[in-house]
């Protein structure tokens, strides 16, 4: 969700329903009011089981949202609270982002290298039952304050992927860590000359965070930067502007937000020129990518200043602003405007008329026929078309989906058993460690096998991975012999030199310019 970094708060006023002369549309508003108001005192006085008047009022509270759209929402003062906390590193989470799929708790996003993520949980696993209690009837925010807590706390989770019809079910058991609020995961040469930012989420400093990342990168000699926004699921806005601002002109036109209150519209500039605005640039994003995402990667493609590789983003962007309810502190997170790309591009997806499983199916896919029929041109005349999230420039295949089989395995250890126990053979040198890099057929004989065999034999498993699927595993338990022999950094560093995105990214250097200058996509 975009928070809104601008737009004025304020409150809706209240006329008195006690004025003299009521318009007709006042009368049936008040009607109306009444209407409600009488359906709250039969409840409270014959209903069963005895019902407190705040919890009524909160659940229609709650409803009126719903029937808005899938991201308004309301929020009790002790949530907001609660909820602050992590964001400032006070409390432990999973590294998961939820969300709310036709009463489903489905995953978002998952924090690289999270609690979440060594578990082998991923983006569209649908949430179950937390601490063996079913999460039926609770809401995506409620969901994701259960996995909130102390740090080293233990969470189960019970996970269904795949089809609905028939689902893989999947047991994970993690512990909590701390999640700490900054937005640049990971910075790297990939090569002599190619800078890497991996910008995780939206926080405060972002923009603070990026441009030092890049200067740093370039002190050690890049000349050219891939920034990686893939399973980034939004956040501030503020981050997300100055950011663009950093690879822009000028007065260059980041969005316009556009709403129905006069207040709501505006156009969003950048006030100077950008300290990198002629370092050349490419974005990586997939169907994790939202939000305040989509709008940095909305500008930079309309300007024709980034080459976008990966797969289509979430399809979702919206102006929300945080709104406080009297007396009590309560807020309402409410929806007042959508947003604009510089050409003109809507990144939202049509949720009007729709189910909010209908909403959801379409995320990281194509919007409908009405949302995409619209051709809009880039700076250089290049054709977009909006709705339902952004095209990359170059389509890039989706990884190999990790099988049900393999939470099980990580949650028994079996990663660590096998990775381990190779992991001290190895020489320590720096000659071994780039040299480990590169052994994809170590990998397989020494890692991949004696997993396989041991999921094959206590799991019972009939099935033949594909060689996607080995190459994926591969790297996944390589990652976990560079860590434990030559420590954090050759780990990322192995990762890097293996993700296949990040491979194919680096071919199109050389096409760069014409890529983004030409008018054929």
């Amino acid at each position: 969700m975009l928070h809104n970094r601008v737009l004025p708060a304020g409150l809706l006023a209240v006329t008195s329903l006690l004025a003299p002369a009521l318009l007709p549309a006042q009368a049936a508003s008040y009607e109306q009011l009444q209407t409600f108001s009488s359906l709250l005192n039969q409840v409270r006085q014959n209903y069963v089981d005895s019902v407190a008047y705040p919890d009524l009022v909160t659940a229609a509270i709650e409803g009126v949202l719903s029937s808005l759209d899938p991201h308004s929402r309301f929020e009790r003062e002790s949530d907001a609270e609660r909820e602050e906390a992590y964001a400032m590193g006070r409390l432990a989470g999973a590294g998961l982002s939820f969300d709310q799929v036709d009463d489903q708790i489905v995953v978002l996003a998952v924090s690289p290298r999270g609690p979440g993520a060594r578990a082998g949980i991923a983006a569209g696993d649908r949430v179950l039952t937390i601490n063996d209690t079913s999460v039926a009837g609770l809401s995506s925010e409620e969901a994701q304050r259960q996995v909130i807590g102390d740090k080293g706390r233990k969470i189960r989770l019970l996970l269904s992927r795949g089809s609905r019809l028939e689902p893989d079910t999947i047991r994970v058991g993690l512990k909590l860590d701390l999640v700490p609020a900054r937005s640049v995961g990971m910075v790297r040469l990939l090569d002599h000359t190619t800078g890497y930012v991996r910008l995780a989420e939206f926080q405060i400093k972002g923009g603070e965070e990026v441009a030092k990342s890049i200067k740093q990168l370039q002190s050690q000699g890049a000349r050219q930067l891939v920034l990686d926004l893939r399973s980034n699921p939004g956040g501030v806005v503020g981050a997300a502007i100055e950011i663009a601002s950093l690879f822009l002109p000028s007065q260059a036109v980041l969005f316009h937000t556009v709403g129905r209150r006069k207040s709501a519209n505006e156009e969003v500039r950048t006030d100077k020129e950008g300290a990198f605005v002629k370092l050349p640039l490419m974005v990586l994003i997939d169907e994790g990518s939202a939000s305040a995402s989509e709008a940095l990667v909305g500008a930079l493609q309309d300007h024709d200043r980034a080459l976008v590789l990966g797969r289509r983003s979430f399809g979702k962007a919206l102006i929300q602003q945080r709104l406080p309810i009297p007396p009590r502190g309560d807020v309402v997170w409410l929806t007042i405007a959508r947003v604009q790309t510089p050409s003109g591009r809507i990144i939202q997806r049509s949720y009007r008329g729709l189910k909010a499983g209908q909403y959801y199916s379409f995320a990281g896919k194509t919007g409908t026929e009405a949302d995409t029929s619209t051709i809009y041109h880039t700076d250089h005349g290049r054709e977009v078309r909006g709705g339902g999230g952004l095209a990359p420039d170059v389509p890039l295949p989706l990884s190999a989906r990790l099988p049900p089989w393999f939470s099980v395995a990580a949650d028994s250890g079996w990663i660590e058993a096998v990775a381990d126990s190779v992991a001290p053979l190895l020489p320590k040198d720096d000659k071994a460690r780039q040299a480990w890099g590169s052994a994809t057929a170590d990998w397989q004989a020494r890692l991949v096998t004696p997993f396989l065999e041991r999921a094959t034999t206590r799991l019972k498993i009939s099935s033949t991975p594909s060689p996607e699927l080995l190459g994926r595993l591969g790297r996944i338990l390589g990652y976990r012999v560079a860590e434990v022999r030559w420590g954090p950094d050759a780990a990322e560093e192995f990762w890097l030199r293996n993700d296949p995105d990040v491979l194919a990214a680096m071919q199109y250097w050389p096409k760069l310019d014409e890529l983004l200058n030409s008018k054929s996509r």
